[in-house]
């Protein structure tokens, strides 16, 4: 083995690993209707390969290979555990997959057909969105925590707990009929959204994993829509994420540096991606029926608006976060509620308007909250304040050109009497 077949052996695998993770713990999963067996299964082929491939070079085809091993292992795992030789056999004759599956129930992706699959109702449903984004997309315990405003170790456990009921419980994880896809989409779509909004959350596109993730949620999304094309929810998703990403090269200067949506140069943004997003909220808002995804996408088009004329629309805005606010109750929609109630009746009312701390103690340690508070304490006066409410969401925040923009704003404070 020498050095250079080593990094070869890594870089492959970190890119098998970034594209294929999802597809490969979904074929498994098909086999095993176990998910934390295959993951163990892939980890472990992941493992040798990176013996293998220094010594014997990376294989034509790394996804097959992979799959080889950890299918091996899985049907190894069948045998120590002494299961009927009937059903091993049976494991071994499945050639087709997931593909076959999904040709069934018309899912025409391995990855989305497994998320619907995740989605089975004797799962628990809070738990049905993160164990999508952990089986199929591959996120951490930590990033999916995150997401989702819980503790790294609150999160781990309720996956682990969720994968022991699958295996212990005999939770059929199948591909769901077409007639059955309707009642699993909500967590799917919170799942698609959750993992595009992680990508988000790398505005200069510097990490290939969330560039990667991003691009991987709009494809999902794109072919939801085109699965349930009737479905107000799924074009109202598909309208939101293309409303944000149309944005994407207007969301940092020439240096790299953070400009928040108010300072962005509307001729930047993608306005053949805004046209289509537009066109699908039309669309969705035929169906006459709202939810969630329609509601978000609408205030995309709201900030738009404003920002390509000019022409102030708070009062539309309030009464869009109102009804959010009615249907999904959650502390993020409160607090930019209080955002555009303070940009409607002044800061004083967006500060009454935020959520509770001491109600939710999950945002104590949600950068945006610290955010918030500290733009309306300053444009109260109360400067004091929001010095430290600004120190507080620079401490929490993770890139560093939004702490660079945060820290500006906390030096533009003036200095104590």
């Amino acid at each position: 083995m020498n050095a250079e077949g080593g990094d070869e052996a890594r870089s492959t695998a970190d890119v098998v690993a970034r594209r294929s993770y999802g597809k490969l713990v979904a074929f498994l999963v098909v086999r095993t209707r176990d998910v934390a067996a295959a993951e163990d299964a892939l980890a472990e082929a992941f493992a040798l390969a990176l013996k293998d491939w220094p010594r014997n070079g990376c294989p034509v085809n790394p996804e097959a290979w992979l799959l080889t091993v950890a299918r091996r292992r899985t049907i190894d795992d069948f045998r120590g555990r002494r299961r009927d030789e009937i059903a091993v056999e049976q494991l071994r004759q499945v050639s087709d997959g997931l593909e076959a599956a999904a040709t069934v129930a018309e899912i025409p992706d391995q990855r989305l057909a497994l998320m619907f699959a995740c989605a089975h109702p004797a799962i628990d449903a809070g738990i049905r969105a993160p164990l999508m984004l952990q089986a199929v997309l591959g996120l951490d315990a930590k990033t999916i925590a995150s997401a989702f405003l819980a503790s790294p170790a609150a999160m781990s456990k309720r996956l682990v707990r969720a994968k022991e009921k699958i295996r212990e419980a005999g939770i059929p994880l199948r591909i769901p009929e077409r007639e059955e896809l309707a009642s699993r989409l909500g967590a799917v779509l919170d799942a698609i959204y959750a993992a595009f909004s992680e990508g988000w959350s790398d505005p200069g596109g510097a990490d290939a994993i969330r560039r990667d993730l991003t691009e991987e949620a709009l494809f999902l999304a794109r072919l939801v829509a085109e699965l349930l094309p009737d479905d107000p929810e799924a074009l109202g998703l598909l309208a939101l994420m293309l409303y944000a990403h149309a944005r994407r090269h207007a969301r940092r200067q020439a240096q790299g540096e953070y400009v928040p949506l108010a300072e962005q140069d509307p001729a930047l943004w993608d306005a053949a991606m805004m046209a289509e997003a537009e066109a699908l909220l039309n669309r969705a808002g035929t169906m006459r029926s709202i939810g969630r995804y329609q509601l978000e996408a609408a205030l995309q088009s709201a900030h738009v608006f404003r920002c390509c004329t000019g022409r102030p629309n708070w009062t539309e805005v309030v009464q869009l976060y109102d009804a959010l606010f009615a249907l999904a109750g959650s502390p993020v929609v409160a607090l930019n509620r209080a955002l555009a109630i303070g940009e409607l009746e002044g800061p004083d009312a967006g500060l009454r308007a935020m959520p509770d701390i001491a109600a939710d103690p999950r945002l104590a340690e949600y950068q945006p909250y610290w955010a918030a508070r500290a733009e309306l304490l300053a444009r109260a006066g109360v400067h004091e304040e929001a010095r430290q409410a600004y120190k507080l969401a620079i401490g929490l925040e993770r890139d560093p050109a939004v702490r660079r923009f945060l820290e500006g704003r906390q030096a533009s404070l003036p200095d104590a009497a």
